[in-house]
């Protein structure tokens, strides 16, 4: 027996993200064994994952496994896995509208689907939550075009636009938009030394499990750069106790293991945009901010009531309402369809990403844990 196992993959960049794609059929269909392959692929458990293809950084540990259509009227079935570099997990509970992006390239590139004309649409149902969005790239020529004039934050250069509508976001992983029952909750969280910390939140998950606060309630600005808010232990730790406090009233019980719900500081906007963020996901700071986490966020500005308001600049018209999310790197524009009899209820949410594929071949691991398939 060969003393390692060859598996096909494609490195992808999606949107600010960045990691292996596979098919389904090519990684073991327990889904145990398949976390312990992608672990040894990745190389995690390592803060440097060394000895894997993980970029040393939550934004680029992260892995698509993409299988066709399981549904009617749906082409491709997307698992997001989410690892940790220091750590030993997968989690595929939540969805990454990052990873997402790069979805269809890498089902056109492998064949699994066929390229449509100048520009190919397909429907993509995410295992993790069960949502389902239209992705539509560029396929002028017959293939996928990567070159292009669009530009994200976060990601450097320009590519090919990639539209991304999500057709229903809201209750992702929560039993609802609202988890709490309310726009706004008033809660106090235990601290250390019989301290506590009282302040109000906004719960909600609208592909996004995210607890929003206030950034001056935790003390901070809210236009700190990441490198200074991942230096501060103590608003971690508090950022912390709240995560775990609140998302027992969310109805998530204990998360402690979980990379959901995130964290969301607001401000109000410094350069032109409806809010200012930073999003912690949920231990380190984001050097962006994540797809969902932006529309969550979006969602959260036209809610009435919600800890966004007085903060976010909202000029909405009509059935529609366009969110621009300031985070450190930039801003994230979220496209917002309105109910014109109920402006509160958001019934689209479309937004442009880009991605790029990076590599092709097989990613290696040792055959002792997976011999491959028979």
């Amino acid at each position: 027996m060969p003393a390692q196992t060859e598996i096909p993959c494609m490195l992808m960049r999606g949107g600010t993200s960045k990691g292996p794609f596979f098919k389904s059929s090519d990684l073991p269909s327990d889904p145990a064994l398949r976390d312990r392959v992608l672990l040894a692929a990745m190389g995690s458990p390592d803060a440097r994952q060394i000895d894997g293809l993980g970029g040393a950084h939550p934004l680029t540990s992260k892995v698509g496994i993409v299988a066709p259509g399981s549904l009617p009227g749906v082409d491709l079935d997307f698992l997001f896995a989410q690892l940790q570099p220091n750590k030993d997990t997968v989690d595929t509970t939540p969805n990454c509208g990052n990873m997402l992006a790069a979805v269809v390239p890498f089902a056109l590139e492998t064949g699994m689907a066929a390229v449509q004309g100048d520009r190919t649409t397909l429907r993509v149902l995410t295992l993790n939550t069960g949502m389902q969005c239209d992705i539509t790239v560029d396929t002028r020529s017959g293939a996928v075009q990567y070159a292009g004039d669009a530009r994200i934050d976060g990601a450097p250069g320009s590519a090919a636009p990639i539209t991304i509508n999500f057709l229903d976001t809201a209750g992702s992983v929560c039993a609802g938009l609202l988890p709490t029952g309310k726009v706004r909750d008033r809660i106090s969280v235990a601290l250390e030394g019989d301290q506590t910390w009282q302040l109000d939140i906004t719960c909600i998950d609208n592909g996004m499990p995210l607890i929003i606060l206030n950034a001056a309630d935790a003390d901070c600005t809210g236009y700190e750069s990441v490198e200074q808010l991942n230096a501060n232990a103590p608003l971690k730790a508090r950022l912390e106790a709240l995560r775990l406090q609140a998302s027992v009233l969310m109805g998530l019980g204990d998360v402690s293991k979980k990379n959901y719900p995130k964290m969301t500081l607001i401000a109000p906007p410094r350069e032109g945009g409806t809010l200012a963020t930073r999003s912690f996901i949920p231990h380190l700071c984001h050097d962006a901010i994540g797809v969902l986490a932006a529309v969550t966020v979006a969602t959260a500005c036209v809610l009435r009531g919600s800890v966004c308001e007085g903060s976010a600049q909202i000029a909405a018209s009509g059935d529609s309402c366009l969110v621009s999310v300031e985070h450190p790197s930039g801003e994230f524009s979220v496209d917002l369809g309105l109910d014109p009899d109920n402006p509160q209820n958001v019934t689209r949410a479309a937004l442009l990403r880009t991605a790029r594929l990076l590599m092709r071949g097989e990613v290696m691991v040792p055959s002792a844990l997976w011999p491959g398939h028979p």
